[in-house]
């Protein structure tokens, strides 16, 4: 797919935030981190905010959704061990700039938002890309009718992951997603087995937190 880069200025942005953010960092393979250096990001953003696009912060959107750290971004990418025949399916598509990561490295992407205003977004960014289906529905039900699915991205934070969700992954199926926990955010992978599925911590970085995903609150007397 060919992209509306925005000047010569953001592309030198682009290749330092690769070299000094991700390089630096763990994100190690080459096929992902030569996906996020031809991706703009800057081109999933709204105007106000595309100059923030490389800065190794999270980028606020709208109604207090926000795009993920692109570290965050880059170890969850790596960390799902992504293969050419991959069907993902991607919780929290935001402007739709990791769906178009994703598509430089998988065969099908099922990107799901639940804000109109960024599935506005991304539908304008993503304009064309036969390798990506955009879905507008709750991030907690994910997009059933695709299942079964190779991979499951949780591209943010959430406090756990829903059955439902995991339900969608085909056995062997792999899970990457960013944990909250009272405040501190960490990155996790796992894999689907036929009795079930665990995630296991394995980077402690700042990760933006997704809407509905809030454990039930258990009460003492």
């Amino acid at each position: 797919m060919n992209f509306d880069l925005r000047g010569q200025d953001m592309t030198a942005m682009r290749h330092a935030m690769v070299a000094s953010q991700l390089r630096t960092n763990a994100v190690s393979d080459a096929r992902v981190v030569a996906a996020m250096d031809l991706v703009p990001r800057e081109a999933f953003l709204p105007e106000a905010v595309a100059n923030l696009a490389y800065r190794d912060t999270a980028v606020p959107l709208t109604h207090g959704r926000a795009q993920n750290v692109p570290i965050a971004t880059g170890r969850l990418l790596t960390q799902a061990e992504l293969r050419p025949t991959d069907k993902v399916l991607l919780i929290g598509a935001a402007g739709g700039y990791t769906a178009a990561v994703l598509a430089e490295l998988v065969a099908n992407v099922v990107a799901v938002e639940s804000d109109p205003a960024l599935v506005t977004l991304a539908r304008t960014a993503l304009a064309g890309h036969a390798k990506i289906s955009l879905v507008e529905g709750s991030l907690v039900e994910g997009h059933a009718a695709g299942a079964p699915y190779d991979v499951l991205f949780i591209d943010g934070a959430v406090e756990e992951v829903p059955q439902a969700l995991v339900d969608q992954l085909a056995v062997g199926g792999r899970i990457v997603s960013g944990l909250s926990d009272r405040g501190v955010t960490r990155l996790a992978s796992g894999r689907r087995s036929a009795g079930g599925f665990a995630l296991l911590d394995f980077a402690d970085i700042d990760c933006v937190a997704l809407p509905g995903f809030a454990r039930p609150r258990t009460f003492t007397f």
